[in-house]
């Protein structure tokens, strides 16, 4: 499956302060050794809408949120968006530094987005409901 210009379609997010500054120094540390996902994910840090935390909506994808979405694939997953360190894939404990996970940082609810895996193939995912966070 192949989305036209990917960057183009990519709905508004909002993350709260705190969030965004623990992972603008986290993208900027890791730009070395993973050049793809830093730059991804400095990308969507650099087009967020930033508020203070106490006014970040309940429905938005943050750090520790736990999230179900579905694919274009029709998969339905519930996983938890998490740091490096706590990344446990079988546990659906998903990595900001993957993909997927600096796809899903400030979405919420009803949200779409395209993203492209580490081999190369276009998916949209849709987040269906958002848990928790921060």
């Amino acid at each position: 499956m192949t989305f036209e210009n990917a960057t183009q379609s990519k709905p508004p997010i909002t993350l709260a302060r705190s969030d965004h500054d623990r992972l603008w120094g986290l993208a900027e540390g890791v730009s070395d050794r993973n050049p793809e996902v830093s730059s991804q994910l400095l990308a969507e840090l650099d087009r967020a809408e930033i508020v203070p935390d106490e006014r970040i909506d309940a429905n938005v994808v943050r750090m520790g949120s736990t999230l179900r979405f579905t694919t274009d694939t029709g998969e339905d997953r519930t996983i938890t968006l998490v740091f490096p360190s706590e990344a446990d894939i079988s546990a659906g404990k998903v990595s900001i530094l993957t993909p997927i996970g600096a796809a899903l940082i400030g979405l919420s609810a009803g949200q779409s987005i395209d993203w492209t895996a580490r081999d190369g193939q276009a998916h949209r995912l849709t987040v269906e409901s958002v848990n928790g966070g921060g």
